[in-house]
């Protein structure tokens, strides 16, 4: 199924509810100067780091250079000074890139999951499998804010950053159907797409712009920050 035409929709009295808190906290919705503060503004700023280093070209020239390791330490400083993945996720992926081979199929991975040319459920089935592969030392790699931080930051207008607990709260709140595994895997992120989808055209009159909105609204509802 397509993400942007979903079967499922969001209960009137949920969304609204869910409308209504987060215009409590951020009274100018996605143009409230706390809401950028707080929410958007350092995502965003990732994402301009992010096509700066590693926009589509650079990154295809870093690739036929070989230079794996400098793509992997890029996107890892890019996401290290921002709060997105916790801070085992982070050591994880640090001693991963490190580890022999692993920068290769880090960056060969990305790279196909963001810019290649299959379908968006076989690339990132193939990313996962990417993640699943990289050495370890002793936390896992494979997890679901680490499979998709990448894409969230490169591409918000395509991509959506999940984590568990939130996100399953937020569907919950937001009456939404969500399809939740435990390992990273299509079927849920493709669930995730279609909730995101879903609330984003719940909430259109408050302009929502691209994905970092609708996680950041999402993130609203589910987080104990929130309550």
């Amino acid at each position: 199924m397509d993400a942007g035409r979903s079967s499922h929709l969001l209960p009137p009295s949920a969304i609204d509810r869910c409308r209504r808190k987060f215009l409590r906290i951020f009274p100018d919705g996605f143009r409230d100067e706390t809401y950028l503060a707080w929410e958007r503004d350092y995502k965003w700023e990732a994402h301009r780091e992010w096509q700066e280093q590693l926009g589509r070209a650079k990154f295809r020239a870093l690739l036929q250079d070989g230079k794996f390791a400098e793509i992997a330490a890029r996107a890892v400083k890019i996401e290290s000074g921002r709060s997105l993945l916790f801070s085992f996720e982070k050591m994880a992926l640090r001693d991963a890139v490190k580890m022999t081979g692993g920068a290769e199929t880090f960056a060969n991975g990305l790279y196909e999951f963001l810019h290649g040319a299959g379908s968006m459920e076989t690339r990132f089935g193939q990313w996962c499998d990417a993640v699943a592969a990289l050495p370890r030392r002793q936390t896992r790699v494979l997890t679901w804010p680490l499979v998709t931080v990448f894409g969230f930051i490169a591409q918000p207008e395509r991509h959506i950053f999940l984590k568990p607990n939130t996100t399953k709260e937020a569907a919950r709140k937001c009456g939404f159907d969500f399809h939740y595994v435990s390992r990273p895997n299509w079927e849920t992120y493709r669930s995730y797409l279609e909730f995101a989808a879903e609330t984003r055209r719940a909430i259109k009159a408050l302009r929502p712009r691209d994905m970092i909105d609708i996680q950041s609204f999402l993130w609203v509802q589910g987080s104990d920050e929130y309550r």
